[in-house]
């Protein structure tokens, strides 16, 4: 083949593809990417926060033993309603009944004592020290007055002096003697005093026991403290309990709280009394209502997350939420009426900066639009929509994200409009 001849083929043949090109660009048969999109719509959005729980008591009752002994009786059923003063477990407290009996008697001993002690000491005793020293004291008043007389009569020569020497030698022993004896009274009044010293002490020693042992004895019988469910009641009759071990609880079921774990990016958004549902895995069909009280002030680790912890009151009047469960917590955060809101799909991020890719008419091709990248501004969420504050137009369209990666000016055909598509996915 003459080699000008080829050249002018080719360039036929390029010439020809180009036309082909720019006639399939004009008549609007180029493929393009295929679409669905959906319109902005108004709508009511709650924001929530969803996370797990546990329910408690708002006022529970722990019952524990105050003595090693044994379980002698049961006297009702783990989950069953009971009453203020009725009885749930009756321990044994013979033991303590009987050491109850000797510390009551000794008791009594010691309330004598500080008796006698206060009234003087026992009578025979402080009689017999009066009398003595009241005889003492009469028999140097007589040889007193024998010196006297015998005095006078010496000086008149009607007595000698031996006979005065004789008496004066018994008066000298008889004020020894008084003297004796007045020491040993007084002596005797401080040990009275001392001996009620200590006799008060036997008391209050001796009352202490008793008092200690009445717990433990009425402590043997264990009666509900107030209405409500006996939700653990882990013994048996004939089980043996030490000191300190768990013997029964109780509360009134009606009004629980469920202490739910909230992680920390999410405390900000919680105020009190937002409201809150509640759901357990073991009932599936069944939902619980009630709103937050305490809201968290610390952060704490649970397992691999840092939550705060978050009091929620709620309703239990089936009495269907066992404490301990584990349960399911959805908040209500945030809640706005008839806002502008967008699939949360048709929204991107990039650079902490929100983008949705609007449909734009092409002007250039019948059939065919274009993609506009443009930034907009959100504020709260649900599951599944975004409140659109700036950026986008009620009306407008933007493009679903499918097969194909949205760029901004890329060509498409939307073929999907359909609001319920987009919303069925909620």
């Amino acid at each position: 083949m003459d080699y000008r001849l080829r050249n002018r083929i080719l360039i036929f043949l390029v010439l020809a593809g180009i036309a082909a090109y720019g006639l399939v660009r004009i008549s609007g048969r180029q493929p393009v990417a295929k679409i669905s999109g959906v319109t902005p719509i108004r709508e009511n959005l709650v924001s929530s926060i969803d996370s797990n729980g546990k329910v408690e008591p708002i006022t529970p009752y722990v019952m524990r033993a105050q003595l090693d002994t044994f379980v002698e009786k049961v006297g009702a059923v783990e989950g069953q309603q009971v009453k203020k003063g009725q009885l749930l477990l009756q321990l044994n407290v013979k033991d303590a009944a009987a050491q109850l009996a000797e510390a009551r008697s000794k008791l009594l001993r010691a309330q004598d004592d500080l008796r006698t002690a206060k009234g003087g000491g026992r009578e025979d005793e402080a009689a017999r020290a009066t009398g003595d020293l009241a005889k003492a004291q009469a028999e140097r008043e007589r040889l007193q007055k024998i010196h006297d007389a015998l005095v006078r009569l010496v000086a008149k020569q009607a007595a000698t002096q031996d006979e005065l020497a004789a008496n004066d030698l018994a008066l000298a022993k008889a004020d020894a003697e008084v003297a004796r004896l007045t020491g040993a009274k007084k002596e005797f009044g401080l040990d009275l005093s001392l001996s009620a010293g200590q006799a008060a002490l036997r008391v209050e020693q001796a009352q202490s026991e008793v008092a200690a042992l009445e717990e433990k004895v009425r402590d043997g019988r264990i009666t509900a403290p107030a209405d409500g469910t006996l939700y653990s009641l882990p013994v048996k009759t004939g089980d043996y309990m030490h000191v300190g071990d768990l013997l029964a609880q109780m509360a009134d079921l009606h009004h629980v709280r469920v202490r739910a774990f909230i992680d920390e990016p999410e405390i900000g958004a919680l105020q009190p009394n937002q409201p809150v549902k509640i759901t357990w895995d073991a009932l599936p069909n069944r939902t619980w209502q009630g709103r937050t009280e305490v809201i968290p002030k610390e952060v704490v680790a649970r397992g691999t997350r840092s939550v705060g912890e978050l009091l929620c009151a709620v309703s239990n009047d089936h009495l269907e939420l066992l404490p301990n469960i584990n349960v399911n917590v959805r908040i209500n955060a945030q809640e706005r009426s008839n806002v502008l809101s967008v699939p949360r799909g048709a929204v991107a991020t990039e650079n902490g900066h929100r983008y949705v890719y609007v449909v734009k008419d092409n002007p250039l091709s019948v059939g065919q639009k274009t993609l506009e990248k443009r930034e907009i501004q959100v504020g709260i969420a649900d599951a599944t929509s975004f409140e659109v504050l700036s950026g986008l137009q009620e009306g407008e369209m933007v493009g679903l994200p499918g097969d194909f990666d949205f760029r901004d000016g890329m060509a498409v055909k939307v073929v999907n409009t359909d609001a319920a598509y987009v919303r069925g996915s909620r």
